[in-house]
């Protein structure tokens, strides 16, 4: 899989990390098995996460941070009492809030966006969702027809922290049940953003309007903490994901210039890797 980094200006091909696993578990008949016993039961990851949390699970973290090529050196690696304190770790993201209307990548990801159409179906390479399957509410998602949505996808080498993408408060909170699967490009015809389980929170914010931000688990995810706030900042932390890799679903319905590298890597299918704070577009006003 190929992405767009913006700091050199080329296009990389990605190291998935477990990428042999993954097609064993999705690609062959045995592996799609097993794959059916770990996403239905999330037991199997909590106690993976239980794993992670434990003092066993310190030796991981060097190996990991070697095969991935991490830059650590804002840590003292030898303080994280577990794998799950390192890969929670947290950071000072140093943005740049001087304009209201630039839009900030919330997270260390790689990015995608889709338009809303206006029978709002997002088509996301070989899935097609509606907005209300992915909300779990029908009668919300007509706050989105003809928006867009950014997907940023988070890899087990990135920042697992998030923040929220504008100023304003919470309007509701509800945490939908189901599968596990992991959201690489692998596991697409699987529907993940809909099937997977989420937490969907609606926001009113100050610059955005309504928006909705959804964190989406995944394989061996041990699970989505978000902070309970009433109300927030835009760039103030919102919660972080445990052990894994995963996603944060943004919908909205405020028209958006992205940046015209974004842009363009987006239009040949391309996804953009993009750090927590960075600008990626400017708010229509």
């Amino acid at each position: 899989m190929q992405y767009y980094d913006r700091k050199s200006g080329t296009v990389e091909e990605a190291q998935e990390f477990q990428q042999g696993s993954l097609h064993f578990l999705y690609d062959t008949v045995f592996g799609r098995i097993l794959l059916k016993c770990a996403v239905a039961r999330p037991w199997l990851s909590k106690l993976y996460g239980l794993y992670q949390k434990s003092g066993l699970s310190k030796k991981d973290i060097k190996p990991f941070i070697e095969k991935n090529n991490i830059d650590v050196s804002a840590w003292d690696v030898n303080s994280f009492r577990c794998f799950n304190d390192f890969f929670t770790r947290k950071k000072d993201i140093g943005a740049d809030l001087s304009d209201p209307n630039a839009l900030l990548s919330i997270a260390d990801s790689k990015i995608r966006i889709f338009p809303i159409t206006e029978d709002l179906v997002l088509n996301v390479k070989r899935s097609r969702y509606t907005v209300g399957e992915i909300l779990g509410d029908e009668a919300l998602a007509e706050d989105f027809r003809g928006g867009t949505c950014i997907v940023f996808r988070l890899s087990v080498d990135d920042y697992h922290r998030y923040q929220y993408i504008d100023k304003g408060v919470a309007l509701s909170h509800k945490k939908i049940k189901g599968m596990l699967h992991t959201v690489r490009a692998i596991s697409e015809k699987y529907n993940v953003f809909s099937r997977n389980a989420r937490e969907v929170h609606i926001l009113n914010t100050e610059s955005l309007g309504k928006v909705a931000q959804i964190e989406v688990g995944a394989l061996f995810v041990g699970k989505i903490v978000n902070h309970p706030v009433a109300s927030f900042e835009k760039m103030q932390e919102k919660g972080y994901f445990e052990y894994g890799g995963s996603t944060v679903v943004v919908l909205l319905n405020k028209e958006i210039q992205f940046d015209p590298d974004i842009a363009e890597m987006n239009a040949k299918d391309i996804e953009i890797k993009v750090h927590a704070g960075e600008r990626i577009g400017t708010i229509c006003v």
